[in-house]
């Protein structure tokens, strides 16, 4: 199973990281230099693959067993985003949760973190 990229609440210290605990983390790495990067009301981050303007976004990747991934993860992401493929700084490619389009075309309480580079960076935590 191709691993699970986190970058929000599911990273270690976050409010949804207990839905994966247990799963070995197999390290912090980047996305490729194509996604920009929302919050979403300021409760959440979300990405968003781009042809232009992208930029590389920090997070951690977890080896996530597919039972642990659709039993207790997913149930616990919030509606506006989905499950989704992403490329790593690396070309490999993961699992991520991204923002549904019709909630970025909607944009409603969205406001574009990208320069951030990460969730962390955004919120001022180390």
């Amino acid at each position: 199973m191709p691993p699970m990229f986190l970058n929000g609440g599911g990273m270690r210290g976050g409010p949804v990281h207990q839905h994966i605990e247990g799963a070995p983390l197999i390290g912090e790495l980047r996305t490729a230099p194509k996604y920009r990067f929302y919050s979403v009301r300021d409760e959440f981050p979300a990405l968003v693959q781009t042809d232009a303007g992208g930029a590389s976004i920090v997070g951690e990747l977890y080896d996530v067993p597919i039972e642990m991934l659709h039993h207790s993860l997913l149930p616990a992401e919030p509606p506006e985003l989905e499950l989704g493929t992403i490329e790593l700084e690396d070309g490999s490619v993961s699992f991520a949760v991204l923002l549904r389009r019709e909630v970025l075309d909607r944009g409603e309480g969205l406001v574009e973190i990208t320069e951030f580079g990460g969730w962390r960076a955004y919120r001022g935590e180390s």
